[in-house]
């Protein structure tokens, strides 16, 4: 059975100065130049946190055309964006078509300067299981964007989840075959990860 990883962390937010501001202040570094999504009107910085692993900043592009659709990851919703946070993560797979079940949205080609991707992407826009079962991502580049960054000295050392089903985000990375660790336990939705810095562990929630 094809497998899927973690590929990366998303947080949001109402704008890319007050995500990078976010992060900022939580881990006490800075995200580097990301680039910005055509299709979806958006634009991202990025935080390398191991081999094939980093954090995405990503807030709607207020120099683009509106995408004339809802944007990815509730980037159109106020209440989603009102503050930045840590809302969802990405898993990885090299056969996207044979994994991705229905409930995490269509399967869409997306692109980013050199870098080409398949994603799962609900047509509403919205966050499945409210940002705690991930989003599939299929990269069609030679390259993966965490091989391009600068190390900063960070590292993802725990990720987990919250939700009042929990079965139900179990049951997503079942059916993805997630290979990794992520321990889901009943609560509010909430996602939270323990992130090893230069300056001593923090977290991001």
């Amino acid at each position: 059975m094809p497998r899927s990883h973690i590929d990366h962390l998303v947080v949001t937010a109402a704008s890319l100065e007050e995500g990078v501001e976010y992060v900022r202040r939580e881990l006490g570094v800075t995200p580097q130049s990301g680039g910005e999504h055509a299709r979806m009107g958006t634009h991202n910085r990025l935080l390398k946190l191991g081999e094939k692993l980093y954090l995405e900043v990503i807030a709607a592009n207020p120099g683009a055309p509106a995408p004339g659709r809802p944007r990815w990851f509730q980037l159109d919703e106020p209440e989603s964006v009102r503050a930045p946070r840590l809302a969802t993560w990405v898993a990885r797979c090299d056969f996207i078509h044979a994994l991705a079940p229905e409930s995490l949205g269509k399967i869409e080609t997306m692109s980013r300067g050199s870098f080409r991707w398949l994603i799962t992407t609900p047509e509403d826009g919205k966050l499945p299981l409210q940002g705690i079962a991930p989003t599939l991502i299929q990269w069609l580049s030679d390259s993966h964007p965490a091989d391009t960054l600068e190390d900063p000295g960070c590292s993802l050392v725990r990720f987990e989840g919250f939700h009042p089903r929990p079965e139900s985000v179990t049951g997503v990375l079942s059916a993805i075959g997630f290979e990794g660790e992520f321990p889901v336990s009943p609560g509010e939705p909430a996602l939270v990860a323990q992130i090893r810095t230069p300056d001593g562990p923090r977290r991001l929630r």
